[in-house]
């Protein structure tokens, strides 16, 4: 069995299908998870999204501290966090959005 080339261009997404599944979770209420190829299972807030990049806001060590970053859409994959559920407990529950990040998690954060 070979591997067939239209099934695999299929399961690839533009960046505007991945803005359009990032846009409802820009909310400071909610969370998502974050994967680096570093390290996994980080916490961050989406601020903001276009068709191009994600800004995202990490908690910090210290208390009212966040590390603001901006991600590539090219570098992010879009999927569930089975996980975690969403917060708001007034909306049904629904899996957490997770991103993959195929870079390592940057300096700093």
């Amino acid at each position: 069995m070979g591997r067939n080339p239209d099934h695999e261009k299929k399961d690839v997404m533009t960046n505007q299908e991945k803005a359009k599944l990032i846009a409802p979770w820009v909310n400071p209420a909610e969370r998502i998870t974050v994967d680096f190829k570093d390290v996994t299972g980080l916490n961050a807030e989406v601020f903001g999204c276009t068709e191009n990049v994600v800004y995202l806001l990490f908690q910090e060590a210290f208390p009212h501290m966040k590390e603001q970053i901006t991600i590539p859409l090219r570098a992010v994959q879009v999927g569930e966090d089975h996980g975690h559920y969403t917060r708001d407990p007034d909306a049904p529950p629904q899996w957490r959005l997770r991103l993959r990040v195929n870079q390592n998690r940057p300096e700093g954060l």
